[in-house]
């Protein structure tokens, strides 16, 4: 059997919280103390009330539910929008246990932010991906100042039960990984979008275009990972010299689609930047 996580308490279960909290219930790994969720409304309360070892507490029916949950927990997810962070810690903060683990699921929130909220406490800013509602997610975490590496291995271990995890290095690594795993979801959607636009040009109906995209895309991503190669080394397995798919990746490169990605990805970077300042 699994060892055993510590009790785990998710303050704030929207869809990025609620994800990770169902991925942990369906992994089956033992927890230690129950885990405990949090949510304004007694509906979406209630919506939880059955996942297995959960204790779902509505704010409305319940003022310090959130005060009750973490004092019950080691492992703090807090999952409240950036804008509702500084007071939710002002109330939390003086009933969290001495080893508690405060983990944020919040864009644009810093360590620092959370330190100076809750001293000594250690903190573990997270991001997730939305792949992560399906268990195919990659996470970032990165310590803060107070942070073991015993307190990483658990948080590390909690994010695993819906996907990959990768340490990064503070508020910058955070930062750059947003840009690739965290924004890239988007990208990839986007690709696909105008690959179904292409497809319709060509003279496919809509149904069809969408179809032939969309598995095409999920195909390739399946071959991939089953492949263990190189995407590089597959794309030239299947790109004959002056054939059509070379005509086609060509036109790509000459387009300066490598130049494009590192742009968008700097400009994501830069406004990561901007939205922590504003913070």
């Amino acid at each position: 059997m699994a060892e055993a996580l510590p009790s785990v308490a998710f303050v704030g279960a929207g869809s990025m919280g609620g994800s990770i909290l169902k991925g942990l219930v369906a992994s089956g790994i033992p927890v230690d103390g129950g885990i405990y969720v949090t949510n304004r409304s007694a509906a979406k309360a209630e919506a939880l009330s059955s996942l297995e070892n959960v204790t779902s507490i509505a704010l409305e029916n319940t003022p310090d539910g959130n005060v009750d949950a973490v004092a019950a927990a080691r492992v703090v997810l807090v999952g409240v929008k950036p804008y509702m962070i500084a007071d939710l810690l002002d109330q939390i903060g003086p009933h969290l246990r001495e080893d508690a683990i405060v983990v944020s699921l919040a864009a644009g929130i810093t360590i620092a932010q959370f330190e100076d909220k809750l001293g000594r406490t250690s903190v573990i800013r997270s991001m997730p991906n939305t792949p992560s509602t399906v268990g195919k997610g990659v996470t970032g975490l990165a310590a803060g100042t107070y942070a073991s590496e015993d307190d990483m291995a658990i948080v590390r271990r909690l994010f695993e039960t819906v996907g990959d995890v990768v340490e990064v290095s503070g508020d910058d690594g955070i930062d750059a990984i947003s840009t690739i795993s965290g924004s890239g979801p988007a990208y990839v959607f986007l690709f696909i979008e105008k690959m179904i636009e292409a497809a319709k040009h060509q003279g496919f109906d809509d149904d069809t275009a969408r179809l032939i995209a969309e598995k095409t895309f999920i195909g390739a991503t399946t071959f991939l990972e089953a492949s263990g190669q190189h995407p590089a080394d597959l794309r030239r397995g299947v790109t004959s010299p002056k054939g059509t798919t070379h005509e086609a990746v060509e036109t790509f490169q000459a387009a300066g689609l490598g130049d494009l990605f590192v742009r968008a990805t700097d400009a994501a970077y830069a406004r990561a930047k901007e939205l922590a300042a504003e913070g």
